[in-house]
């Protein structure tokens, strides 16, 4: 079984429920020549949580699921010094292939997958490799590829002062940028930078913008000063303003100075506003329409694939410009009022001018007040000239409400039942 193949695969019980999804293979390597032991997979369970689940528990494994015992430890998986994963940790290393087998000198070649097989019981080895000849990266002639036994390479034991990512991002390419900022984090510090400036820049700043503020400093800070401000640039507004407070000033403001001026003025313009206010959260792109503007155009509009659903959820109608901070806000119209009026109904003549808008400097606790208040998941900010400046919705609070370790925070176990918990040696893996 290639593990590359099993990334993503369904993990069902005995009765058929769906248990998670594999992540990763958990391997031990060895004293001397000896094949490494497949001790287990890392399991994402309900709730994002991945867990360890033991080779001695999966029953089947083919390319379509993994079938277990239905016995899962559910406490969060925490790799131990001694253990390798495979996906991230050997897809992508450059290893030497020893001389046989057609080769007749040592050579260096890149792993562009790992074979598992079972060899008695439910233990299972690692005991092929995919290789493909030379460094990632360069230039090299399609077909030279090699199926070769594990023992006939080295270096699995050498820290590479660089290692690819091709392979590891094709095996977790459906993943969206949530799950895959957890697999990042999840990464060696050195592996996590190598990860992420693997990515392309728009699918990097989607990725940043899911991770802990010490995985988004630290991965921005290694990125060269052009490469780290087009990602900014990708970045919403707000969230690049939010990872620029947590840089040295002097290292935020040559990144400024590197960023498209338009993009950067937005940004600067959010910096100048205190955290924990409507202006220091807000978005300063919502989707904002003239009065004269038809119900169909604005439809058209809120159905933008780059929107999300807090934004999607209302236009703001205002006077030009109809950049922020535009020429004075009228009022807002709901998606619901728009589905009800006909196409070509202008939509200010629909405003619900119920919702009043929050200075820029509302603090954090009038915001969500008037959140629940009204049922709204999302609020209109204007300065004090009545301009719109930008938008609070419901999950920009929520990332200043919860507590900064939230990702990494365990629920409580209690809440997952479902699954029964493995009384086995393995319980002590506990972030």
């Amino acid at each position: 079984m290639f593990v590359a193949r099993l990334a993503g695969l369904p993990v069902f019980d005995p009765l058929g429920d769906q248990v998670g999804r594999v992540r990763d293979v958990v391997a031990v390597f060895r004293a001397g020549r000896q094949h490494p032991r497949a001790v287990g997979l890392v399991v994402e369970v309900r709730g994002r949580r991945r867990v360890f689940v033991p080779m001695t528990r999966v029953t089947s494994m083919d390319a379509g699921q993994v079938i277990t015992t239905g016995l899962v430890n559910m406490r969060r998986f925490e790799q131990r010094p001694t253990e390798t994963l495979v996906l991230a940790e050997l897809l992508d290393r450059t290893v030497v292939l020893r001389p046989g087998d057609g080769v007749d000198t040592s050579t260096e070649v890149t792993v562009e997958d790992v074979g598992i097989e079972l060899v008695r019981g439910r233990e299972w080895r690692v005991s092929r490799l995919f290789v493909r000849r030379g460094r990632p990266g360069r230039l090299r002639r399609r077909g030279e590829t090699l199926l070769v036994d594990f023992e006939d390479v080295t270096g699995f034991g050498v820290v590479e002062h660089r290692q690819g990512a091709a392979n590891l991002l094709a095996a977790f390419d459906e993943l969206g940028a949530a799950d895959l900022a957890e697999v990042i984090h999840e990464l060696t510090s050195k592996r996590r930078i190598e990860v992420a400036s693997a990515l392309d820049d728009e699918r990097l700043a989607d990725v940043l913008e899911e991770l802990p503020e010490d995985d988004q400093v630290e991965i921005l800070s290694e990125l060269g000063g052009e490469r780290a401000a087009a990602v900014l640039e990708a970045m919403q507004p707000d969230d690049a303003a939010d990872l620029l407070s947590e840089l040295p000033q002097e290292q935020a403001e040559q990144l400024l100075e590197l960023m498209d001026p338009e993009e950067a003025e937005d940004v600067r313009r959010l910096l100048a506003y205190a955290e924990d206010t409507a202006g220091g959260i807000m978005t300063p792109e919502p989707v904002i329409l003239p009065p004269e503007a038809t119900v169909a155009e604005a439809l058209a509009h809120v159905r933008r694939v780059e929107l999300s659903p807090a934004l999607a959820a209302a236009v703001y109608v205002c006077r030009p410009p109809l950049e922020t901070p535009t020429g004075r806000y009228l009022g807002l119209v709901h998606i619901q009022r728009m589905l009800r009026e006909p196409p070509h109904e202008a939509v200010g003549a629909i405003l619900d001018r119920a919702v009043e808008p929050v200075d820029a400097d509302a603090p954090l606790s009038r915001i969500t007040r008037d959140l629940a208040t009204y049922n709204l998941v999302a609020l209109p900010v204007t300065d004090d000239g009545g301009r719109l400046v930008g938008v609070v919705t419901v999950d920009d609070v929520l990332d200043h409400l919860l507590p900064q370790d939230w990702r990494d925070a365990d629920d409580d176990l209690d809440d997952v039942a479902a699954v029964p918990a493995e009384a086995s040696p393995g319980a002590h893996r506990v972030r």
